[in-house]
This record gives C-alpha cells, sequence and structure tokens, in this order.
C-alpha cells in the first residue's frame, strides 16, 4: 500500500520557521515529482512547491518564493518543506503530492498520490 506521510507541523509565529516532512512507503519514489500544496477552508487546494525526481528543477509559488525552500533525499524517500518567515496568510493544511511527470507541477489535478496533511497554524 503507497503512503505519504506528512509531520513537523504546528504553531508558530510571526517570523518564525517550521519544517515539514514527507515520508513515502509502499513504494519508491525517486522519479517521481514531489510537491506540497495547501488548503484552508473554504478555498481551493493550492500549489507551493515542488521538486523533480533529481531534485534538480524546483518550483514555487509566488506567496511563498524566496521563504520556503523544497528538498527532497530520495535515499530516505523523504521530502522537505523549509518554510522561514512564516506569515499569518501561511496558515493552512500542508498536503505532499507525488506524481511521475514535471509538466504542469503546479496543477494540483494532475497528482497521484497525496498525504492526510498536516496543520500549519501562524500567530501574530
Amino acid at each position: 500500500q503507497v503512503q505519504l506521510v506528512e509531520s513537523g507541523g504546528g504553531l508558530a509565529q510571526v517570523g518564525e520557521s517550521l519544517s515539514l516532512s514527507c515520508a513515502a512507503s509502499g513504494r519508491t519514489f525517486n522519479n517521481y515529482v514531489k510537491a506540497w500544496f495547501r488548503q484552508t477552508p473554504g478555498k481551493e487546494r493550492e500549489f507551493v512547491a515542488a521538486v523533480s525526481g533529481s531534485g534538480a528543477l524546483k518550483s514555487y509559488a509566488e506567496s511563498v518564493k524566496g521563504r520556503f525552500t523544497i528538498s527532497r533525499d530520495n535515499a530516505k524517500n523523504i521530502v522537505y518543506l523549509q518554510m522561514d518567515s512564516l506569515k499569518t496568510e501561511d496558515t493552512a493544511v500542508y498536503y505532499c503530492a507525488a506524481k511521475n511527470d514535471y509538466r504542469s507541477a503546479y496543477d494540483v489535478a494532475g497528482y497521484d498520490y497525496w498525504g492526510q496533511g498536516t496543520q500549519v497554524t501562524v500567530s501574530s
């Protein structure tokens, strides 16, 4: 059974940092695109960041560019999201996802595998 399990969410103050992890099991995702999305109540799930299978290609939403960093460790089958300079508008449930094609990495519809989500709350 393929599973993506997020961890590392929690509560932070504005300007602080949090680091999210997403561990995969059930198969090897070394060639898969890994991405982070986030969602707040009543809104659609939105793209945050993506990284190609090799780690050479990375994409970020404009709202997080320069503050968030996505990385991956293929030996451990884990993808990370380092979130710095957090803002209250970063509050959301964060999901990791995987698919096998980097094209349209920002498109939520193209992902085959999803984690259950982890809550990130940023307070002022």
